[in-house]
């Protein structure tokens, strides 16, 4: 059976491009499993003892267990508050991002306090962890390195050492040896993180995999793979600069879309318990094309710099540039410049950055790219203690967002005497107030909030 890597589907024969996703080449030979002897209808697997039968909800009592914390704040945001035990979570991220050494930092302090920690890699020996733990201080915790990537193998280990953690890097280079396809292949990550689960759920220990990732930045293998785990983390950041970002897309037992910011340092990652101020401590004074927006990231406020450069262009076509925003979304704000602001920006090449390799891709960054696109253009200086979001519609107004009181509290906290933002986040009775230092301007349309921003 010929099985495509991208979508699983199954043809009988090889196919240069498959039939249902489009993808070319990914078409890969692998022997279908036999059914084992005995009845067909008999369930294998189970998640827990008596799930054979059905239970009335009413009669089902919910268990209430303590989470585990890793030692890292960050990594315990981004989970929801610590490791549910017997939860299965998915990190993927760039080769060389730091995902191993996120983990194993975890694994060293969860094996100080938990119990014994099983930390298994198909990707390094036992000698290159110990090395990258020396250089992270590690010291003398009960942390079994494991350095196999047969399947049965992992079970055996974890059946005998009865860990409180367990780490398998990469789920991409486990096999089991009832398939005959070559790790990695949608069989076998389907099967590896599916035994896995049950191991998981069955003992109740927490499993972390790693996965990798394409050059798209998804996460490789079956989209199945998600679906099983209970939490996915993405492991963002550019090579070239130092702080590094996990984000949860997925969380069965918290907020997704939560963030956590680190550092990476010599002796490992460090938390960053003040993203704002990393991101703005570089800021430029009395800089056209400099703004601060303020962006909600899960249940984290975090102000960054969005930095707008308009040149004329020196080609038949201007160029539009974008880096740490949808390319898309600037193009619509450039139109909505020139048809509602009456800013020709059409022979004029725009380049936008959110400063600091940051990602922003909520609305509320519209009214922040807005203005440092028109204050480049007019060549006009934006307070620097002034701070800015709002969403932008076609028709120029300044549409309300959600968790505006957050934004203010943080723009307040670091100093900025100023906040413009939609009308419909200011209650009326606040109108014209102020929120603690911070002054609040109440905007309806693209003209006012730029007349408020480019005095």
């Amino acid at each position: 059976m010929f099985v495509c890597q991208e979508c699983g589907s199954q043809s009988p024969k090889w196919l240069g491009r498959c039939a249902d996703c489009g993808a070319w080449n990914s078409l890969v030979e692998e022997r279908p499993q036999e059914a084992p002897a005995g009845a067909p209808g008999v369930h294998r697997y189970a998640l827990a003892g008596n799930a054979g039968s059905a239970r009335l909800y009413s009669d089902i009592e919910i268990e209430q267990h303590a989470r585990l914390s890793t030692g890292i704040d960050e990594f315990d945001r981004v989970l929801g508050g610590g490791v549910v035990p017997g939860s299965l979570v998915l990190l993927g991220g760039e080769p060389g991002i730091g995902k191993s050494t996120l983990l194993l930092q975890a694994a060293a302090n969860m094996a100080r306090t938990a119990g014994p920690v099983l930390y298994s890699s198909g990707e390094e020996s036992e000698h290159q962890i110990k090395l990258r733990g020396e250089r992270l201080e590690v010291g003398a915790a009960p942390l079994y390195l494991l350095a196999e990537t047969c399947l049965e193998r992992i079970l055996e280990e974890i059946a005998r050492i009865k860990p409180a953690l367990v780490i398998v890097d990469s789920v991409q280079t486990v096999f089991s040896l009832k398939f005959q396809s070559a790790p990695g292949s949608i069989g076998q990550v389907r099967e590896a993180a599916t035994q896995l689960l049950f191991t998981a759920k069955g003992q109740n220990i927490p499993t972390f995999l790693v996965g990798h990732v394409t050059k798209d930045g998804s996460l490789a293998g079956p989209k199945a793979l998600e679906h099983v785990v209970d939490t996915v983390l993405y492991f963002e950041g550019e090579r070239h600069h130092s702080h590094r970002v996990v984000r949860a897309v997925k969380n069965r037992f918290g907020a997704i879309s939560e963030l956590g910011v680190f550092e990476m340092t010599s002796t490992g990652l460090r938390p960053v318990p003040n993203p704002s101020k990393l991101f703005l401590a570089e800021r430029p004074s009395n800089a056209p094309g400099s703004a601060v927006l303020c962006s909600v990231e899960g249940s984290r406020p975090i102000l960054v710099e969005v930095q707008a450069l308009v040149s004329s262009s020196s080609y038949g076509t201007a160029r539009r540039m974008a880096s740490g925003i949808d390319q898309q979304r600037l193009s619509l704000l450039l139109a909505v410049l020139e048809k509602r602001a009456g800013l020709n920006l059409m022979g004029d090449d725009v380049f936008v950055n959110i400063a600091g390799g940051m990602t922003v891709d909520e609305p509320a960054s519209d009214l922040g790219v807005l203005a440092a696109i028109a204050s480049s253009v007019r060549n006009r200086v934006i307070p620097q203690t002034t701070a800015m979001f709002g969403e932008v519609g076609l028709a120029g107004e300044v549409r309300g967002i959600a968790q505006a009181t957050l934004r203010v509290r943080e723009a307040a906290q670091m100093g900025f005497r100023r906040c413009v933002m939609p009308e419909a986040n200011i209650d009326p009775a606040d109108r014209g107030q102020r929120a603690g230092d911070c002054e609040l301007v109440g905007v309806r349309t693209v003209g006012e909030a730029l007349d408020a921003l480019l005095q």
